[in-house]
């Protein structure tokens, strides 16, 4: 069964599901309502009326609370198919590539001075980020985003690839996760604050008397019932209000602190939990589950303590205990356990939330590689720098739409002069080579039939625009970046340099001799990569290199004043341009 096929079974279960389960809400939500008037009728037989005794409201209540737990199982129930049936809908859209304009954008990630997020549409609507998460939490997004903006080393993507490919046919965990909560929940940065906070309450000695002043507020209260002797009690009463007093600011930071930190502790306990019943083969995932046990306890039930001290925390709004908090020391007491329950834990969060982080990041690229079967991982080698693809496509292109080219660069020539005319095809092979490798460097699935290459740092000036608010041209921005990717060559991994239209800001002199001054300098640091030009003067610097460039090109054909692409890579420099007759066919007198 295909993917396709696979996620339209599944989808038409979880509707199915949704559907009967919104019946029986109804059904339910009409008993509750007979239910409520047949309880408001009895009161007022039982009390207005005196027909018979009270009590024997009892027994219609009780079965009101039941029906009422039980509308709200099933209204959770209906909830979660519903999640899951719009989890299955978006997946059918990826793989049919209508994924564009739903998901996470990203575009928190996006940085127009990184070396090539925005050339090669990282982030944003239609992005590459849109197409992979499918976090729940913002770790996991931070975590893919962090692997697609820098290379990893050679055993880390082999251990991510292991850990995709374990986790690529886990539908059943990919869909638990997936509806869990509403968006993308967990705020790290103030879960992490929280928890490696240094202690409010420092006071152990009060740690260790607050149980036995207690006791004590307990034992004086008997003695003062039982033989009158009052002055023992109040003794003990106003040693507690001086110690409740003195803590109470710490008191309420303490607290406030986690009950706040819990609304974040509640949703990645879910996540925790569900990870934890998963058998993983995959080293890294194993590594990484090793990685959850705090104290050798699992982290669900780690935070399923602190949801017992959660709830003595919400008990301190109850009349009875409001009366006896000053008595036993009741929230002092509560304050002190969620300091034990930091100290104990609060270093094992960090860790919580990187293993998730990561388990998320790399559930996102199984299901990539779920969903697009034909995608298959890279090979990496560790000899000469290279880059060797076969039917390479553009992972955010259609595919009916994408037309596929064999890419090779490293062994014989180390760059590919690539010219032709407008529109035809150079900039988005530039961004097909670069959004592969990007792919490939995070652990991923490639969109080609096969690619070779070595661990590779890519630097690509495609996508370079003057800037008002920098007050910089054109120029002088895609100068400054071309400085930044001549800093990254001869760096560790090598480069792999996509520089699109190069110097088309200057004279046609300067733009020659610099380009060939570039180019000829990132190819003695050991740089590969792709340059594109549709001025065909500048095709002419391949001869002076030492047969280190290799011209290729896209061509066009005018049928019936129209202009026409097949944007298939050819060897060799164009021997033609299009700019006189894409004027022409949109009516410029030229």
């Amino acid at each position: 069964m295909s993917p396709a096929e696979e996620y339209a079974r599944r989808l038409q279960q979880r509707e199915r599901k949704a559907t009967e389960l919104e019946r029986l809400h109804i059904r339910i939500g009409y008993v509750r309502l007979l239910l409520g008037i047949a309880v408001g009728l009895m009161a007022w037989w039982a009390f207005a009326r005196h027909a018979f005794s009270g009590w024997w409201l009892v027994a219609p209540i009780v079965v009101f609370a039941a029906v009422a737990a039980r509308h709200a199982k099933i209204l959770r129930v209906r909830m979660l198919a519903e999640r899951a049936a719009e989890l299955y809908r978006q997946g059918i859209a990826r793989i049919e590539d209508r994924w564009a304009g739903t998901g996470q954008t990203g575009e928190r990630f996006q940085d127009l001075h990184h070396v090539y997020a925005a050339d090669l549409d990282l982030f944003g609507n239609g992005s590459l980020f849109q197409l992979l998460s499918t976090a729940r939490t913002r770790m996991g997004g931070e975590t893919l985003a962090a692997w697609l903006l820098a290379p990893a080393k050679l055993q880390e993507i082999s251990e991510r690839q292991a850990a995709v490919a374990d986790l690529r046919d886990r539908l059943n965990l990919r869909e638990d996760l997936g509806v869990l909560g509403e968006g993308v929940g967990i705020h790290p940065e103030a879960l992490l604050q929280w928890a490696e906070a240094p202690p409010q309450l420092r006071h152990t000695w009060v740690r260790i008397a607050a149980p036995i002043l207690a006791v004590l507020a307990i034992a004086t209260a008997v003695v003062w019932g039982a033989w009158g002797i009052i002055l023992p009690f109040f003794v003990v009463l106003g040693i507690n209000v001086v110690v409740a007093r003195r803590l109470k600011q710490p008191l309420e930071q303490t607290l406030h602190g986690t009950e706040h930190a819990f609304e974040d502790l509640d949703l990645l306990s879910s996540v925790l939990a569900r990870l934890e019943r998963e058998a993983f083969s995959a080293p890294r995932l194993q590594t990484l589950g090793q990685q959850l046990v705090s104290r050798h306890l699992p982290p669900s039930r780690a935070i399923a303590k602190l949801r017992t001290i959660i709830d003595f925390i919400y008990s301190r709004d109850n009349m009875f205990l409001r009366v006896l908090d000053l008595g036993v020391l009741y929230t002092v007491q509560v304050g002190f356990w969620a300091e034990a329950w930091r100290r104990r834990h609060g270093a094992a969060v960090r860790r919580w939330l990187d293993a998730t982080g990561q388990i998320e990041a790399l559930i996102s690229l199984a299901a990539y590689s779920y969903e697009h079967p034909a995608d298959p991982f890279p090979e990496f080698t560790t000899g000469p720098t290279i880059f060797e693809a076969e039917e390479l496509g553009h992972p955010l292109i259609a595919a009916e739409k994408c037309v596929r080219n064999s890419v090779q660069v490293g062994e014989g020539s180390r760059v590919l002069l690539v010219s032709g005319s407008n529109m035809s095809g150079k900039s988005t092979l530039l961004r097909a080579v670069g959004i592969n490798t990007v792919l490939a460097i995070a652990g991923a699935p490639v969109r080609a039939r096969r690619l070779r290459l070595s661990p590779l740092q890519v630097g690509a000036s495609i996508r370079v625009n003057d800037s008002l608010q920098e007050g910089s041209s054109r120029f002088y921005g895609e100068i400054t970046r071309l400085r930044r990717i001549f800093d990254l060559a001869g760096g560790d991994p090598p480069l792999l340099f996509l520089l699109d239209e190069l110097l088309q800001g200057t004279n046609s002199m300067d733009r020659r001799i610099g380009a060939e001054g570039i180019v000829r300098a990132l190819v003695e640091r050991g740089a590969i990569g792709l340059v594109t030009t549709h001025d065909l003067a500048l095709a002419e610097i391949s001869g002076s290199l030492d047969g280190q460039i290799r011209n290729v090109h896209f061509q066009d054909e005018l049928e019936n004043g129209r202009m026409r692409f097949d944007y298939r890579l050819r060897p060799g420099v164009v021997t033609k341009s299009n700019g006189l007759e894409l004027m022409r066919s949109i009516g410029l007198n030229v």
